[in-house]
């Protein structure tokens, strides 16, 4: 049954690194909430937060899209004012929340949020230093000493990037990057400082997330609390030493995670087991749907290759590999040199593919970063969801708005979006939550081949699991689908063939006995 366990000993990595002392006084915490709640508009979105993080503990906030962790995490770096009644410590000293600008500095709080927090048309270098300059005697800056700071920072975590590049000319991965070093280089020579990562792994290849965590274990070695965030339980396990979990805005477990197996904490989350996060498999047609010929660009080298109807085919390998481009040149995102694809008898020169004319020919496409490629997080839920297909509502020039708001609210429903307010924003929403409207927009469309790049980013286990049965009853009903992503677990589970890339080219095809984690791993990490 779960429940709050109440006060208990820290165990795991972290209890190594008390200090010394009488072992009848444990350590302050560096950081202790009691009773937080937070309401918006009257609805309480975050009950009574009970939370103690240590120093040199790694402690994660798990828990579905719209539990109430970024609430918190916002209320903790002052985005929001906590209601009343809560009571926050920093080292045993009580403080006030909401935090003022300058109240994170002096408290030794560094932060990585979601939306990275970082301002697109300054440098690498002052997103990184921004109020740290150093100062000469004159008080001028020494740029040239902040340079090689920041590059031996760069470099700690392998990011090759100048200091001196506008943060607007940065991938999704390097800016994710810039933020995490912005924030280790916020805690250099803070004694118990305080770590707050949210989702930070999102963007993140595998080998970043690794010299990632190195540098996270050395700063909690050095005493320092890391409050983590993720959807991705597989990073709880091998970081965390204790794991709090929030349900519906409720703390309902807080526990070491060497207590816990996956199917345990997955329990907590959900409030019942997942019997099978995985939809049942079935078998496409022989047909073939769709047919792509010797296409090139954008880190794609000729590739070719069929989809048949009611086939889910996955595409992966190494970052860089040409997998995850191959979607983009399908659908006209980005522009192919060279290639062809026949849809339904249809053939198109992708050379001269955009996205209206693959919509128009049956294609849907859905990016990885929805921010800012997959949906208009300025327009409502309702203007987001009837985009593709607003002309459907219109009677000789009018905009039938009855039955749009009908269609829209049955949509919510049936994808179980929460809330389930068509006129909210979606930004507004938790990430697993646009996700599915992001699905349900283009399920509308009827495609006959949809591409999906990433479709779990940023989702909790829940959400994870109505999206891939959404994808398996789209291809039981005919549907081809080829999905892009670098979660190799979920490959074997999800795709009837898949697909791995080395230097732009398909270098494996993996099915039946030989579709598995590990054999996907292996033909990733193949030199020849």
């Amino acid at each position: 049954m779960d429940g709050v366990t109440g006060e208990q000993e820290l165990s795991g990595p972290g209890s190594s690194r008390r200090a010394a002392g009488d072992e009848t006084e444990p350590p302050v915490p560096i950081f202790r909430a009691n009773n937080i709640s937070k309401s918006f508009s009257g609805k309480r979105v975050l009950h009574n937060l009970d939370l103690e993080i240590m120093p040199g503990e790694v402690h994660a906030l798990v828990g579905q899209n719209g539990c109430g962790k970024s609430t918190f995490i916002k209320t903790l770096a002052g985005f929001h004012a906590p209601d009343e009644g809560g009571a926050a410590w920093i080292r045993g000293r009580q403080i006030d929340l909401p935090l003022r600008s300058g109240d994170r500095a002096e408290h030794g709080f560094a932060f990585v949020h979601q939306d990275l927090g970082l301002v697109e048309t300054i440098s690498v270098l002052e997103n990184v230093r921004v109020g740290n300059f150093g100062r000469t005697r004159g008080f001028r800056i020494p740029w040239r000493d902040e340079r090689r700071h920041v590059g031996r920072l760069l470099a700690r975590l392998g990011v090759d990037v100048s200091p001196d590049a506008p943060i607007s000319e940065l991938s999704q991965i390097d800016r994710t990057n810039v933020a995490i070093v912005r924030a280790f280089d916020q805690l250099t020579g803070v004694e118990r400082g305080l770590l707050v990562l949210d989702e930070p792994t999102a963007a993140l290849p595998k080998d970043g997330i690794e010299r990632f965590f190195a540098t996270v274990k050395e700063l909690a070695a050095a005493g320092c609390g890391v409050l983590f965030v993720s959807h991705r339980l597989e990073e709880v396990f091998e970081l965390a030493d204790r794991v709090s979990v929030l349900r519906d805005g409720h703390l309902v477990h807080t526990g070491p995670v060497k207590e816990l197996d996956e199917d345990q904490l997955i329990e907590h989350i959900l409030g019942f087991s997942l019997d099978r996060l995985y939809p049942a498999s079935h078998k496409p047609t022989v047909d073939v749907l769709a047919k792509l010929d010797n296409v090139s660009g954008a880190g794609v080298v000729d590739v070719s290759l069929n989809v048949h109807r009611g086939e889910i085919v996955g595409l992966t390998g190494l970052l860089g590999s040409g997998s995850e481009r191959l979607p983009y040149l399908i659908f006209g995102a980005e522009a192919a040199s060279e290639g062809a694809l026949t849809l339904d008898g249809q053939t198109v020169d992708l050379q001269r593919m955009t996205p209206r004319k693959a919509i128009e020919l049956g294609c849907a496409f859905l990016p990885a970063n929805r921010l800012e490629d997959g949906s208009l997080q300025s327009a409502t839920v309702k203007e987001n969801l009837t985009l593709p297909t607003l002309g459907a509502y219109f009677v000789r020039g009018a905009l039938r708005r009855r039955p749009e708001l009908s269609r829209v609210r049955k949509l919510l429903r049936d994808y179980d979006v929460r809330p389930q307010e068509p006129d909210h924003l979606l930004a507004s929403l938790s990430g697993g939550n646009q996700q599915k409207v992001l699905l349900a927009k283009w399920f509308e469309t009827q495609p006959v081949l949809l591409l999906v790049h990433e479709p779990t980013h940023g989702v909790d286990v829940g959400a994870r699991a109505q999206i891939y049965e959404r994808l398996r009853e789209a291809a039981a009903g005919g549907m081809g689908i080829l999905l892009a992503t670098s979660d190799y677990e979920d490959l074997p589970y999800l795709c009837d063939r898949v697909l791995v890339f080395r230097n732009g080219r398909v270098v494996s095809e993996l099915h039946g006995a030989d579709l598995t984690q590990e054999r996907i791993v292996e033909q990733c990490f193949r030199t020849g």
